[in-house]
């Protein structure tokens, strides 16, 4: 009588090694190819298809959008028209929209007095809760208005999945989900929307690295001050006439520079602490489309506009009654917030900033779109948020107040990299339910953020003696 013994973990081990050099790598794409070959086969013989077309104008288009040569250049191509068409339409609507909420701010300012409300109470409540609030509700709302139906608009239509397509080898590399192209694309409209959508993600560990490396794509919110920093700093220095096409290419290039951090951070996550087998998934083009209007608004307004519009709104009135109280409780004569940029500036000092501009990010953890007029405030030292009429008065305030080149580069790097505003980070805690990754998805784009602005400072340092 015989007896068997079992297989050892070495033995297995060794057996799947042999058995994968066996099959190869390709054995996903096989089952994938044999599947839909066997589909199409069963298809002829079951279904009589007539009145076909005699151009197959989506397989043509396909095989434009998909292409190794043109495929790249069309998607960067159409980020920039999506970009500029939401940075040169919300203008008129921002300033429209900003104009009514301010207006209204000074009817709420001579109520107050009529009712002989103390200057405190006026203050905190008008120039710094409700000044807060309506200035994020006049920044966000006109380009979210925009992008996310131009964005709606692309998905339903059926170019999204060609965009997925296209970067699939890319994200196989770095170790992260296709899918993950989807939820970047979303990012431009909002993080917190992008990571929301981190959900089409079926694997726990390539939707955490989607949802970690979100970040990295510029949103709305910090658009206003890449615009600001493109037209003053680097606009400036070409003829009126060039102006907003150069702004924009400056503000396209940080955006694929954003891309480009997310691709490397994907993959450093992916061979390190998130390391793991990489998911395979078959992404089955859809048909070109022609959209459904009516769906198209529904989603774009209310499933993601209007949600994303409230939790920032939520997280705006605290940041503008901390400013109105930096800005108004005096130590010696000298604010809060003086007080404060004065201490910052030797470590800002080091990665190219300084205090005001740490003071102005610290203050708008709640909402980037509070970046611009904090610094303004802050400069002029006046004690609520202020606005100035045009960009030169803004490069002018600037330049006075010792901002180089160097300086508008090393804030354009921590506009782009640093960490995620409070509405963001609420959405990363809901979607993983833990501290720990939330706090990586902090801390892991600020230390990026101070090391990629003191590399810069230190080399414009030696570079200039």
């Amino acid at each position: 009588m015989s007896t068997s013994t079992a297989p050892s973990a070495q033995e297995l081990l060794a057996d799947a090694r042999k058995l994968r050099r066996e099959i190869g790598t390709g054995l996903h794409d096989r089952l994938a190819a044999s599947l839909y070959s066997d589909a199409a086969r069963i298809a002829d013989k079951c279904v009589r298809v007539t009145g076909q077309p005699s151009v197959d104008w989506g397989l043509i288009a396909d095989k434009i959008v998909t292409s190794r040569l043109l495929g790249f250049p069309i998607m960067i191509g159409g980020l920039a028209v999506v970009l500029w068409l939401t940075i040169a339409g919300a203008n008129v609507p921002s300033s429209m929209l900003f104009s009514a909420l301010f207006a209204l701010r000074d009817v709420m300012l001579s109520g107050m007095n009529a009712i002989g409300a103390p200057w405190w109470l006026t203050g905190f409540l008008i120039d710094g809760v409700y000044t807060g609030l309506a200035w994020v509700v006049a920044v966000m709302l006109p380009p979210m208005a925009i992008f996310f139906p131009v964005f709606t608009l692309l998905e339903d239509v059926g170019y999204l999945p060609r965009v997925a397509f296209n970067l699939d080898r890319i994200f196989r590399w770095c170790g992260a989900h296709g899918k993950q192209a989807l939820t970047m694309g979303m990012g431009f409209g909002c993080n917190a929307a992008g990571v929301a959508a981190c959900r089409i993600i079926d694997s726990p560990r390539e939707r955490l690295i989607a949802i970690l490396t979100n970040n990295f794509m510029l949103c709305n919110g910090r658009w206003p001050t890449i615009i600001m920093l493109a037209t003053v700093f680097v606009a400036a220095s070409f003829p009126p006439v060039w102006s907003s096409v150069i702004a924009t290419g400056a503000v396209v290039g940080v955006t694929l520079l954003g891309v480009v951090v997310t691709f490397v951070v994907s993959r450093a996550l992916s061979q390190t602490v998130l390391k793991g087998e990489s998911s395979h998934f078959f992404l089955e083009l859809p048909p070109y489309r022609r959209p459904n209007l009516l769906r198209v608004i529904h989603r774009a307004m209310i499933d993601r506009t209007i949600v994303v519009l409230g939790r920032a709104c939520i997280c705006a009135i605290p940041a503008g009654a901390l400013i109105w109280i930096l800005g108004n409780v005096t130590v010696g004569d000298v604010s809060l917030m003086t007080h404060i940029s004065e201490w910052l500036t030797p470590a800002a000092a080091l990665i190219g900033l300084d205090g005001v501009i740490l003071v102005a990010y610290i203050i708008a953890i709640p909402a980037n779109e509070i970046v611009v007029p904090t610094l303004i405030m802050g400069y002029m030292a006046t004690s609520k948020m202020t606005e100035l009429d045009n960009m030169a008065e803004l490069g002018q305030l600037f330049h006075a107040n010792g901002w180089t080149p160097v300086t508008a580069a090393c804030m354009m790097l921590f506009a782009l990299l640093h960490y995620p505003c409070a509405t963001t980070t609420w959405t990363i805690y809901r979607e993983t339910g833990s501290w720990k990754w939330t706090a990586w998805a902090n801390l892991m784009p600020l230390t990026l953020a101070i090391l990629a602005c003191g590399l810069v400072a230190q080399v414009a340092r030696l570079w200039t003696g």
